[in-house]
């Protein structure tokens, strides 16, 4: 069993700043890369960050010079640091976990990904 959970959204005005959090758990072997998405009702759910075993990450070019993603290995957990977020920010963020587990059938992989949290930033 694993579980992905997030953390840290909330309300702040445009220019200000938030820090989601993201912990894995359960029976992992091993996390291979770890992201951000974020997803507005009605619409297809987007790339906002992710960040590799090793460190590598990538950027949607909407959030490229203002959010920081990084990752605590021996903590399985990432986080996602958005500076001068703007309304167009303002969305339901998802964490996604690519990771190997500990299965019946041995060690398999698989795609987890949290409930999402809640970003707005008003005007």
């Amino acid at each position: 069993q694993v579980q992905v959970v997030e953390s840290g959204g909330g309300l702040v005005q445009a220019g200000g700043s938030l820090r989601l959090s993201c912990a894995a758990s359960g029976s992992i072997f091993s996390i291979n890369a770890m992201g951000w998405y974020r997803q507005a009702p009605g619409k297809q759910r987007d790339l906002v960050a992710t960040i590799t075993s090793g460190g590598s990450t990538n950027y949607a070019d909407s959030v490229k010079g203002r959010f920081t993603i990084s990752r605590d290995n021996a903590k399985k957990t990432v986080y996602l640091q958005m500076n001068s977020l703007k309304p167009e920010d303002t969305d339901v963020y998802y964490c996604n976990a690519d990771l190997m587990y500990y299965s019946s059938g041995g060690i398999r992989k698989g795609d987890y990904w949290g409930q999402g949290t809640q970003v707005t930033v008003s005007s």
